[in-house]
């Protein structure tokens, strides 16, 4: 009797699961909804390129911070290797402390220095501190270092869910600011006293500025060096990275958690059985930007993760000289699916040519998912 008590009860508490579940996913929005984004008017435009310029007339001292164990990949990489190739500043990549830096979902990165090597290098501070989005948004170590900085005059940079770091730290409150559409209402929740700006990849306040979703770091580097160095020099960096045109705006509401996004994610987490490895080769002098991307895109599939390999176990330096530790070595590469990467393409290309691959070996609906996960502005059609 007993027994028999214990299954119904379970079965109850199953059902009523499934009740909530589906009451859930019928709350969601049955679609993203399409929407064109509109011009960013020039006077703002102007103010935010007049806040991001740098102090005096020397070359800037940019940093990029990570945490050691899970750091955004292409928050991370993609600020580094655009700057770098711009050659308008001294780009350094830090690590909260020593080791290699791991970075979420895909690539491991050696650091050029710690935090607190940066700082007896440089006592007088940055003149720029890009922050990614992290594991954590309250390791102590870093928010101290962003406050420091900041109160040495460095302006910081918050990529995507990077400006939930920020915020932590308290450099955004009551100021204007932005982030990824997963983690902004956390964000608010959090911090009641910023003003959220909608429409725009980026959003400058009083020595902060933050972004929007992961690929909006490719428009927030190219605001920043036109700050620094013109006009012509970012348009040079644009057609760079295979980016015919760039600006400010941002189709906010065409990014929301909905129905097919949900269900598209859980058809693909409950296929557990049917997992893929996509072997990425590491190669000498190749592009970092697009290597993240192409890591972080097949990484966030739900059905796929990327693996780096390369001819030998020790770190790969890139185009502009970021370390690549591998994941594994060539022996390990035929239980990876042999798929082109697209590294070799600019990265802009990169990304969608990727985006086009998912679609086409998981489906449409995934590649959206992925697009959507990057906050990118991509449609299936080519």
């Amino acid at each position: 009797m007993l027994n028999r008590h214990i299954v119904r009860g379970g079965l109850a508490l199953v059902l009523l699961g499934l009740a909530g579940f589906g009451a859930w996913l019928s709350s969601l929005a049955p679609a993203s909804a399409p929407a064109q984004a509109q011009p960013v008017a020039a006077g703002d435009v102007d103010a935010m390129l007049a806040s991001l310029q740098p102090p005096g007339h020397k070359r800037p001292l940019v940093a990029v911070v990570g945490l050691n164990d899970a750091t955004e990949t292409t928050d991370y990489l993609m600020p580094t290797g655009i700057l770098r190739r711009a050659d308008v500043a001294e780009v350094v990549t830090l690590a909260a402390g020593q080791g290699p830096v791991k970075l979420f979902p895909a690539l491991t990165v050696q650091a050029d220095a710690t935090i607190a090597q940066f700082d007896a290098r440089h006592p007088a501070g940055a003149d720029y501190v890009i922050v990614p989005a992290m594991s954590r948004d309250d390791d102590p170590a870093v928010l101290a270092w962003l406050r420091e900085q900041s109160g040495k005059g460095a302006i910081v940079l918050g990529v995507c869910a990077g400006a939930k770091v920020v915020a932590a730290a308290g450099l955004l409150d009551g100021k204007r600011a932005t982030t990824h559409w997963y983690y902004l209402q956390d964000m608010l929740d959090k911090h009641p006293s910023i003003t959220y700006v909608a429409n725009r990849r980026v959003v400058a306040d009083r020595g902060v500025a933050t972004s929007t979703g992961i690929s909006a770091s490719m428009p927030m580097m190219l605001t920043l060096i036109e700050a620094m160095a013109g006009r012509q020099k970012a348009e040079a960096v644009a057609r760079d990275l295979g980016l015919p045109s760039w600006d400010l705006r941002h189709a906010s509401q065409a990014f929301v958690l909905s129905r097919p996004f949900a269900t598209t994610v859980l058809g693909n987490v409950l296929a557990f059985w049917n997992r893929e490895r996509i072997g990425v080769e590491l190669q000498p002098g190749m592009d970092e930007v697009s290597l993240a991307l192409v890591a972080d895109a097949w990484s966030r599939t739900y059905r796929s993760r990327a693996l780096s390999f390369a001819r030998t176990p020790q770190a790969v330096e890139t185009r502009n000289k970021v370390r690549v530790i591998p994941d594994a070595s060539p022996a390990d590469r035929p239980s990876a699916a042999p798929m082109a990467a697209f590294t070799d393409r600019r990265p802009a290309q990169a990304l969608d040519q990727t985006l086009h691959a998912i679609a086409g070996r998981y489906g449409a609906p995934t590649a959206s998912v992925v697009a959507l996960q990057l906050e990118y502005p991509w449609r299936t059609s080519p």
